[in-house]
């Protein structure tokens, strides 16, 4: 996988927001506990491994946690009271609600107010050039979600489950409401498939395994891998050394490379697609006036 990365078939209609940004791509699940953010951040950071242009927005504006992962500790800089500098992490372009509230704060918001942060994170923040700008959202099928598929298309949604029924389950539910919304998913991830024991290594199916895999086939939708349960990926979320920058070469980074090359190769596959589509339809449009 390079970086060389196929502009969106939607640029044209993002021009408003986000005009220097090719791909959009949202890390949705339908309930919490599963380890969205964990992917969101190394899915993002492995991307930008490949020489991408990659930004992070995290959206998760109840429970931001996106600069904890990444051990983010500047602050953005506001410029003349509108333009928001995002703060450089990584190689990566991030932004977070996390910025912006006092330590142990809590959000409580409405559903317009809301819709303001995401407005202003897609506006208000000088996000530049950027591949992809990959977007955390909170778990669910909220206002957040339906804030953005509104304004702006989406070239995907990648949806991150745990093996278990009830899990799956609730993750159907955003795959609906993202149908519903015209946003293309682009696949489903398996978040803790296994638990490979360090000492043994015997592995253990704590919570099954295949259930992602199998409701994907079920739904006719991409299966983008799996990603094992591991203490060393854990601790480093939690010290703010992610996996895939402190240790790339390791087993544990694997699984997010992998990902990051699945998700770029559906990707490219969306916006051929839509290339071609719009050059049959310019033939079509010619060949009609022809013969009027």
């Amino acid at each position: 996988m390079t970086a060389n990365v196929r502009q969106s078939g939607f640029q044209g209609k993002r021009a408003d927001l986000l005009p220097q940004v090719r791909n959009i791509i949202v890390v949705a699940s339908g309930k919490g506990g599963v380890g969205k953010s964990t992917v969101s951040a190394n899915l993002a950071l492995a991307l930008a491994h490949t020489g991408a242009k990659v930004g992070l927005m995290d959206a998760d504006v109840y429970g931001p946690s996106i600069p904890l992962i990444l051990g983010v500790t500047d602050r953005p800089e506001v410029v003349n009271d509108t333009t928001i500098l995002p703060v450089l992490q990584h190689n990566l372009k991030v932004i977070s609600m996390a910025f912006f509230m006092r330590e142990g704060e809590a959000a409580i918001w409405r559903g317009p107010m809301l819709h303001g942060v995401i407005q202003q994170f897609l506006g208000n923040v000088q996000w530049g050039e950027l591949d992809y700008l990959v977007i955390d959202l909170p778990p669910g099928t909220g206002d957040v979600q339906l804030s953005l598929c509104q304004s702006i298309p989406l070239t995907g949604a990648v949806v991150v489950s745990t093996p278990q029924d009830v899990a799956l389950t609730v993750a159907m539910k955003a795959i609906a409401m993202f149908r519903k919304l015209n946003t293309p998913v682009l696949g489903l991830v398996e978040n803790m498939s296994y638990f490979s024991c360090p000492h043994c290594a015997q592995r253990s199916e704590i919570f099954g395994n295949g259930g992602v895999r199998r409701g994907a086939e079920r739904l006719g939708l991409p299966f983008l891998g799996e990603i094992p349960l591991d203490i060393r990926v854990r601790e480093g979320s939690d010290q703010g050394r992610p996996t895939v920058v402190h240790a790339p070469d390791s087993p544990q980074s694997k699984p997010f490379h992998d990902l990051a090359g699945a998700v770029a190769a559906q990707i490219s596959i969306k916006n051929v697609g839509a290339a071609e589509k719009e050059k049959l339809g310019g033939f079509f449009n010619k060949l009609s006036d022809a013969i009027k």
